[in-house]
This record gives C-alpha cells, structure tokens and sequence, in this order.
C-alpha cells in the first residue's frame, strides 16, 4: 500500500460561534489546512460531522463546503459515526488516497452545537445511542455513560474521587492551548465537589460542547515531494475501524469497550509496533470513565486498572503515557463531528514539534481514538513522526 501523509492542518478554537456559519467554521479549517500545506486544488473532500441536519438544518455538506473554499466539480460527502465522524471521514480520506483513487484530498469535521437551546441539543445527541430500546425510553447520553460509571465503581471497588486525575490532567494541558475552551486549571478537590449531572458523574467529568472545525490535507508522498513545502509531513502509518452494538445491554460486556480494542490491535499490527511504543495518546475522554475503559481496551492497563493510570500520574505529560496533551476533549471540547480531527491536528503538532508549552520530548508514536455513541463505531489512527 502506498504511504498516506498529513501535508497540512487547520482548526478553529473550539467556543460559543454563534456569529459563524457552520460552512464559514469548515472553510476557516479547510482553508487553512490547504496554507499549510502549500495546495490550491484538491481530488476530494471530506466532511466529518453528526449533527448539522437537526440542529443547523443543512445536509449535503460535502457540496456546500466544496464549493465554499473554491473547490466546486470536485468528490465530496459527508460522512456520519455519531461523536467518531471526524476519524470517520479521515478514514475515507485515508482510503481514497492509499488505494491510489485520489492523490491528495482535505479532510474537514466541523459542528455546531450551541445555538439550540440545550434540551434540543441533549436529544440529537441521543440519536447516538439505540433508538428504540435506549433513547425512547428517556435515557440520556450522560445517563447511559453514569450507568457504566457505576457498574465500574461497584466491580472494581473504586469511589468517584479516584477519577479526578483524568480531567485535572486535561484541564491542566488546556491551559496552554489557544483553541480549548478551557484555559484555567483545577484541582481533585474542585472535581469532587462539582455538581451532579448524572449521578455519579459530575460535571467536571464531562466534557463541554462546542462549536468548532479542524482539518488535514492528505496527500501521496510523490505529491509531498512536489509540493516541496516548509512543513514535514507526518505519516499515518495505520488506520482502523470497529464496532460494537449500538445499545450498551447487548454488548457481552459492560465495562470491556469490544470495539476500541479490535480497532486498536489492527492499528498495532498495521504500523508494526506495540502499545508501549508510543509515546501520546489522545484517547475520547467525553467523560471520566470512557478514558478509564479506553486505556484498558488499548491495552495500557489490565481490566480495573485504567483509573489507577490517573492517579499515579502516568497520563501527565512528564508521564509513561501523556494523554489528551492539549487538553483533549474535557478542557478543548467536544464539538462532537469535529473532535477526531482536532485530535489527530494535536498529534500532528506534537510530532511536528509545534506544541509549545506542551510540547513533548521527540515524540515519534502518537496514537488517535474517536468513538462513535457509547462504544459502538471506535477509529483508530496511529502516526508517524517527519523521519
């Protein structure tokens, strides 16, 4: 298979843009991703994103934003797996350019999520879970996820508090990042008094949502060598795609994310390393506990053990396995179309060197997991470091 590089990249802060079209926030990304690249012309686009249908009422993305950034007549679609669209659409990007049907394309996730009233957005959002058997029976996204949380506390004798290192870690990274939503740190004492959302989850184990849009260029390599630009190429040496019953009371377990460890020993075995290669992981940590349950399926932790990686600093950026570096999606946000592009635009600094305050010691391995709904659609990207 011929090599995929990220020849750009392009984001937007992830906030409240209630004065920017969900099209002017993608082609701020795409845009952008294509300066850096050094590219006026593309063989596709690629939209990630959830949402736009009930709360923008706008479909067909893939045309509108095509032919927003100056790119009309070209392939373009939009590609939905709930809160893992953006790794999605890479995904396709991905392909397009591996199987040599494209040479260089743009990969955009973008939402919207702030401008309906907040009831409106709670239920789109439950269009990730199981329809008949979740949603209609007035469980919540959260709800679904404190439901985990509990059966995690109770089987593995851990409490609440014992959690608080995921978001102390993330708000601590945001701190430093230009386009989190949250720029200010806490302490465990703050996440354990925070108030209940969905018992026991607190809000401080949640992450926010947000508007917002990030995007890469992907290109051949022979295309990169044309290109000549200023900015290393990353590789992504691995791509791959798993899933898992949409409603949590099907799965054959619980508290084991079936899904995210498929997806993740495919990309193991495609970039040809082991867990204990890499060196960062942005993980989707949408709330305290899938962090837990993702380190575990990963195989960064034995089952039971995921929070323990939380309270022994290990997740820290001077820790074994630095995640969530620019502050993932508790302290960035959760513009949820949009969040497996931010995440691979992190890593892409990171490899880069661009990370400024946060900024990794050479850095070679970064790993990328965005999951769709409870589990159900796990991406999994693994990239290189410029050689």
């Amino acid at each position: 298979m011929r090599d995929v590089l990220i020849a750009g990249i392009g984001q937007v802060p992830v906030g409240e843009h209630w004065e920017t079209s969900l099209r002017h926030l993608g082609a701020k990304a795409i845009l952008g991703a294509m300066e850096d690249a050094g590219v006026d012309r593309l063989d596709g686009l690629y939209v990630g994103n959830m949402l736009s249908g009930p709360l923008s009422q706008q479909e067909h993305l893939g045309a509108l934003l095509a032919d927003f950034v100056g790119q009309r007549g070209i392939e373009a679609l939009k590609v939905e797996a709930a809160c893992g669209s953006g790794a999605a659409a890479l995904r396709v990007g991905y392909a397009m350019i591996v199987s040599g049907l494209a040479e260089i394309v743009g990969v955009v996730g973008v939402e919207k999520m702030t401008e309906p009233r907040g009831r409106e957005t709670t239920a789109a959002l439950a269009m990730a879970a199981d329809g008949d058997y979740e949603a209609d029976h007035g469980v919540t996204f959260v709800a679904l996820n404190a439901l985990l949380m509990n059966r995690y506390m109770m089987e593995h004798e851990v409490s609440h508090a014992d959690f608080a290192g995921f978001a102390v870690v993330a708000h601590a990274n945001g701190v430093n990042n230009p386009n989190a939503m949250f720029r200010r740190p806490i302490t465990a004492e703050q996440f354990v008094r925070s108030g209940v959302v969905a018992s026991p989850i607190g809000l401080l184990d949640a992450s926010p949502i947000g508007d917002g849009a990030a995007a890469v260029i992907l290109a051949s390599r022979d295309v990169v060598r044309a290109l000549g630009g200023s900015r290393p190429p990353v590789r992504i040496a691995a791509s791959a795609f798993s899933t898992d019953a949409l409603a949590i009371h099907d799965r054959s377990d619980l508290l084991f994310l079936e899904a995210a460890a498929r997806s993740s020993q495919k990309a193991y075995e495609q970039a040809g390393i082991r867990p204990d290669d890499l060196d960062l992981f942005e993980l989707h940590d949408a709330f305290s506990i899938m962090a837990a349950l993702s380190l575990e399926a990963c195989g960064f932790a034995p089952r039971g053990g995921g929070v323990r990686l939380a309270q022994d600093g290990a997740i820290a950026l001077d820790g074994r396995l630095p995640i969530s570096t620019m502050g993932g999606l508790k302290a960035r946000g959760h513009p949820v179309g949009a969040t497996g592009l931010y995440q691979v635009v992190e890593i892409v600094q990171q490899l880069r060197g661009d990370a400024g305050h946060n900024q990794l010691p050479n850095p070679f391995w970064g790993m990328a997991q965005n999951i769709g709904g409870s589990g159900a659609s796990v991406i999994t990207h693994i990239l290189q470091a410029p050689e």
